[in-house]
């Protein structure tokens, strides 16, 4: 049987903070990570607490994409053992809106009195990137288009060997944002759509750059996508909650992330 072309494994489905007990166990209470495996290449989008649940060890460096520098997307970068351990080299690839340098951003989270030490003092090779797109990491085509969300973030597209997915988290809805975003995703095989609010919530919360499910079906829809994931869930919102509202979608194409899944195009 010959190898998927992509093997997404999700690390971390929660948005905002993460969270833990009773009603989290299905779709997960870590936040934004989620494991990409292209042939020999291992890319990870985002670097939320998921990222504690990364394998460490590869044949090739791994690359860590951050979609945008709100502290649910990169609370993992801390604890993740691998760039602890010597000779190891993981770049992490910043997206750069003010055009500093990208170290400056996480030395400003990573270093004293905010955490012991700083991302370059620990004892792995970890270089500090900026993330210029469109790019290439192995056979893997990486482009991006600027999304909706408070501080800025980016859309990404990974293409490989003919099949393709989006990952559109911390996304607010705007019409010409989102006409965009229709024809970046035109015909990928998944989309992995921030439906972090229903249109209830969204509407009492304009501003706070989350969209719904409802909008990530009229986008699966209007760009011929494959699939539809739903990602960014609600801290607030429980496994029971999460189920209900996915009982509700209108076609087996799409549903909620769950901690662990494993989807292969």
């Amino acid at each position: 049987m010959s190898k998927p072309v992509f093997r997404l494994t999700v690390l971390g489905t929660r948005g905002s903070m993460a969270v833990s007990g009773d009603g989290y166990h299905l779709f997960g209470g870590m936040t934004s990570c989620y494991h990409v495996e292209a042939g020999e290449e291992n890319l990870f989008l985002d670097a939320g607490t998921g990222l504690l649940r990364a394998p460490v060890r590869f044949p090739r460096p791994p690359v860590i994409l951050l979609t945008h520098l709100h502290l649910d997307h990169l609370m993992g970068l801390g604890m993740y053992s691998r760039m602890s351990m010597r000779g190891e080299q993981t770049r992490i690839l910043v997206p750069v809106f003010f055009g500093e340098d990208p170290r400056t951003y996480l030395d400003r989270l990573y270093s004293p009195p905010l955490w012991p030490l700083s991302l370059s003092s620990y004892r792995g090779d970890v270089r500090i990137e900026p993330l210029r797109l469109p790019l290439t990491i192995g056979d893997v085509l990486i482009e991006g288009i600027k999304g909706c969300h408070p501080g800025n973030s980016v859309i990404l597209k990974l293409s490989r060997a003919g099949k393709s997915l989006v990952y559109a988290t911390d996304y607010e809805y705007e019409a010409t944002s989102f006409a965009s975003l229709i024809d970046f995703s035109r015909g990928v095989d998944l989309i992995m759509y921030d439906g972090q609010y229903t249109a209830k919530e969204a509407e009492e919360r304009k501003g706070f750059g989350h969209s719904t499910a409802d909008l990530g079906l009229s986008l699966m829809e209007r760009s011929g996508a494959k699939q539809l994931l739903l990602v960014h869930h609600d801290p607030q919102t429980t496994d029971e909650v999460l189920l209900a509202r996915e009982a509700l979608l209108p076609t087996d194409r799409a549903h909620y992330a769950r901690r662990g899944e494993v989807i292969e195009l």
